[in-house]
């Protein structure tokens, strides 16, 4: 529930009362954990004295200093880590640690790890000269080669490498998430998991900025070849932001860890007009890392949709048959460049610049087709639309890490601005057929009336994000987190519209389309994270988030604003219990919210459809839905997982079709706080590895979807449904051949308040083989072999209408790639501390927990 909801109507100058922060408890708030953190920042300096222990590793070989090596020091009884260090630029350490006797650890890719007993006295000790050997397996060539594991599970994420999947090679992001477990895709691009909707998409840790209406317009800007992998958070903890009721997918972007100069052109080519291309550059020497990136595509893509409608309501015309044919070309150039820099062996700093300049032209022709009670002819209208839209999205920031002590105390620090703006432009021109049906030949001179109508929609965003972490370990399994976080976004959409005379919107005034609204949300957030293990099978963490929200909506006709303010804490607990070294059983909860968007609170109409109108709620309120998960992990050669899960909803969110009052024909869709659901299933994940050439992952899940729903005025609706998905990945690598990766998938319907959504399947293949001692990679791929991925969607209203939509879109595409690699190709000796992504840890870096 809502600790404190208000929502009211105020004049401007209320919103400049948001910045007073001398009476504002929040900030007092914020003030009181910050000195928490810097107070257990400035304790944790003082050590107890201890022995100081040095050395320097070398290659054993040339005697040149490793760098960055990792060399730790285990107890003798359990191994458990004791302390540690890595090396500097000359390829020295210094412990501190307690007299006794130990075990040193030494080691770094590329080297034979290396083991020897240390006794520790009551004086330093310098271990002089430790030599590395080079790994026998750089020396030889691999004469098998294994398919490289697809799938790890972490305790509150699942981690899916996906730079070798062959099947979405020359696509978007969105074809690539479509590959996924657990990930469904609907006729709109539109995202959920385990038949949850509400997503949050991350790249590399941070929300995106990008300037659409709609996720898939967000995700067609990013090709699949530049995404290393891509996380799938079902139930996060309190370090991530509560946004996001169905989860978070965190895409990470690929960067190159090669030492030297290196980088890597490719290429990509489809069925009919798809290209992509792109070159990545890496330059890495001492302690500087520079890297650029430039990606292009451009993809041209149809569309095709009936729609049957029958009305009941007195007045209405009795049945409706529409069709659409759409078709439409996406152009984007994507910029990536930055620098990292080693200030110290502890502290690394990266400033970063990314941009995005896309385009989309669209094409679209509607044919409606009006008939009687015995599909008598009433009228007929023809509706061109012609689109452009051009877009813009830069994103600028600065990142700072700092291990204070070999014992993983550490701060990070990430700062972002991004802004972006977006021109999109709609020409429609309809022609009337009111003597006879419109001719099979279209010929605009037969029509009996026909019109223009000129369709705007500017649209501008800046977000501004701020990010302080702070771990403390107390033992190996022992561990304190602890973070703030501010997310400042503005938002602006502009609606004009024009129209010829006789081209009004039956029952719209023009005048009531042409509309302003822009929405500023600050989210103010704190978290405190602990972990730890009771003896050697039972680990805990538990978690806590607080993030105040301030909402503002600024409307132009009105004169007054929309002010919402709402205070929320968002508790989390992740267990696991170790059966033994491969068995183990984990259990989690944390609530999250969903924030209504832009779109559904900007309260003009969208009329891009005369018969299919849309408009937003101002006045709405965020849902919050708790999330239940308990697990079953087996590890090994067959890796198998089971979860069965729960989310409880309320206050929901839900988009309802209704009759317009303004016109008997027309449907429009608004949005209203007026549902509770419920989603409760089991998901099954089996990854199979029986030889070293061959896997095979095989995700089912099955769940059960009930919707309950009341509206303002009484009105009642409920539906339930049992559903379930079906994946499966395989791939196969012959030697010095090639690799094939096959996926097939198998979506269930999904339950809506008024209908569902039918199943949806398809089978994508790729293959791929390396030529030129891996330097030169050639990949084919042909997705939805079958062509079947159709999309039926059906809803009613009772006494109202009844309608069924069918979309099938270009779904099976044949794509040529081809991959050049050049430069040093050899992995960096470096450490890289800078997580995953490296140097955006933002927040999808969080570590498994055991």
């Amino acid at each position: 529930m809502l600790s404190k909801n208000t929502i009211k109507l105020a004049d401007y100058s209320s919103i400049s009362n948001l910045s007073d922060s001398k009476n504002n408890p929040v900030n007092k708030t914020f003030s009181s954990i910050s000195i928490f953190l810097l107070s257990i920042f400035f304790a944790s300096s003082f050590t107890y004295a201890q022995v100081q222990i040095s050395g320097k590793v070398v290659d054993r070989v040339t005697g040149d200093p490793i760098e960055f090596t990792n060399a730790a020091f285990l107890s003798v009884q359990d191994s458990s880590v004791v302390g540690g260090s890595m090396t500097g630029l000359d390829g020295s350490f210094t412990v501190s640690l307690s007299p006794g006797e130990y075990l040193l650890r030494v080691g770094f890719v590329g080297y034979e790890t290396l083991m020897r007993k240390i006794e520790v006295g009551n004086s330093d000790k310098d271990l002089g000269r430790i030599g590395l050997k080079e790994s026998s397996e750089l020396l030889q060539e691999v004469q098998i080669e294994a398919a490289a594991s697809m799938f790890k599970n972490d305790i509150d994420k699942k981690v899916f490498n996906v730079e070798n999947t062959v099947v979405a090679e020359g696509g978007s992001a969105i074809d690539l998430l479509e590959t996924l477990p657990s990930v469904q895709v609907d006729e709109n691009g539109n995202i959920s998991m385990r038949g949850t909707g509400d997503i949050q998409i991350f790249i590399n840790g941070r929300p995106t900025n990008m300037m659409a209406s709609d996720t898939e317009s967000v995700l067609e800007q990013f090709p699949a070849n530049t995404i290393e992998s891509v996380e799938l958070i079902t139930n996060p903890s309190s370090r991530y932001e509560a946004q996001g009721s169905g989860g978070i997918i965190n895409i990470i972007l690929k960067k190159n860890k090669l030492q030297g100069f290196n980088g890597q052109v490719n290429g990509a080519v489809g069925t009919r007009d798809k290209y992509n291309g792109g070159v990545n550059l890496n330059y890495r020497s001492g302690k500087m890392n520079a890297y650029t990136s430039y990606a292009f595509q451009s993809r041209r893509l149809w569309q095709e949709s009936e729609s049957f409608r029958e009305n009941f309501r007195p007045g209405s015309t009795p049945i409706i048959d529409q069709d659409f044919y759409t078709e439409w070309v996406n152009t984007s150039h994507n910029v990536r460049t930055g620098i990292q820099y080693d200030i110290t062996k502890k502290q690394n700093v990266e400033v970063f610049f990314n941009g995005n300049i896309n385009s989309r032209d669209r094409d679209r022709e509607y044919n409606f087709r009006n008939r009687g009670l015995n599909n008598d002819f009433i009228s007929d209208q023809v509706r061109f639309l012609m689109e452009e839209q051009f877009g813009d999205n830069f994103e600028t920031g600065i990142t700072y890490s700092y291990d204070i002590d070999s014992a993983g105390q550490k701060v990070y620090f990430n700062s972002t601005y991004s802004w972006g703006e977006q021109d999109r432009l709609e020409e429609f021109r309809q022609f009337d057929f009111f003597e006879g049906p419109r001719p099979n030949v279209f010929d605009d001179a037969l029509a009996d009336n026909s019109f223009n109508q000129l369709y705007g929609r500017p649209s501008r965003n800046t977000l501004f994000l701020a990010q302080l972490d702070y771990e403390k370990p107390f033992s190996k399994n022992r561990k304190i987190e602890m973070g703030l976080k501010a997310n400042l976004s503005f938002q602006d959409r502009t609606q004009t519209f024009s129209a010829d005379e006789g081209g009004e919107v039956p029952g719209l005034p023009t005048d009531s389309i042409n509309r302003d609204f822009a929405f500023q949300e600050d989210v103010y957030a704190a978290y405190v994270s602990f972990r730890d293990r009771v003896g050697d099978k039972f680990g805990y963490q538990i978690g806590l988030r607080a993030e105040q929200t301030f909402t503002t909506g600024f409307r132009d006709r009105e004169l007054s604003d929309v002010v919402n303010n709402y205070f929320n804490l968002f508790p989390s607990v992740f267990t696991s219990y170790d059966l033994n070294d491969r068995d183990k059983f984990q259990a989690n909860y944390s609530r999250r919210i969903r924030r209504p968007g832009t779109w559904a609170l900007a309260d003009f109409f969208n009329v891009q459809d005369p018969l299919n109108l849309r408009i937003g709620n101002p006045f709405l309120q965020p849902e919050l839905t708790d999330s239940y998960e308990v697990s079953y992990v087996r590890e090994g050669k067959m890796f198998f997982t089971g979860s069965l899960f729960h989310r409880s909803t309320s206050n929901g969110l839900s988009r309802l079709a209704r009759p317009f009052p303004g016109n008997p024909d027309a449907v429009i869709q608004e949005w209203e706080n007026a549902s509770s659901r419920n989603n409760t299933g089991l998901e099954l994940i089996n990854q199979y590895n029986p030889v070293n050439w061959f896997d095979a992952t095989l995700t089912t899940s099955f769940f059960y979807s009930s919707v309950e729903l009341q509206t303002g005025d009484g009105q009642n609706f409920n539906n339930t449904n049992f559903s379930y998905n079906i994946n499966l990945m395989s791939n196969m690598r012959i030697p010095n051949w090639f690799g094939v990766q096959i996926m097939g998938t198998y979506q269930g319907p999904i339950v809506l308040p008024q209908g569902e959504i039918r199943p949806i399947y398809g089978l994508n293949i790729g293959l791929k083989r390396d030529f030129l001692d891996k330097k030169l990679t050639l990949s084919v791929n042909v997705s939805d072999i079958f062509d079947t991925r159709r999309f039926r969607l059906q809803t009613e209203e009772p006494n109202a209408f009844a309608q069924v939509r069918n979309f099938n879109r270009e779904t099976r595409i044949g794509t040529i790639s081809l991959t050049y690699r050049f430069g040093n190709l050899r992995e960096s000796k470096r450490g890289d501390r800078r997580g995953r992504d490296g140097g955006n840890r933002g927040e999808g870096d969080d570590e498994g927990m055991f």
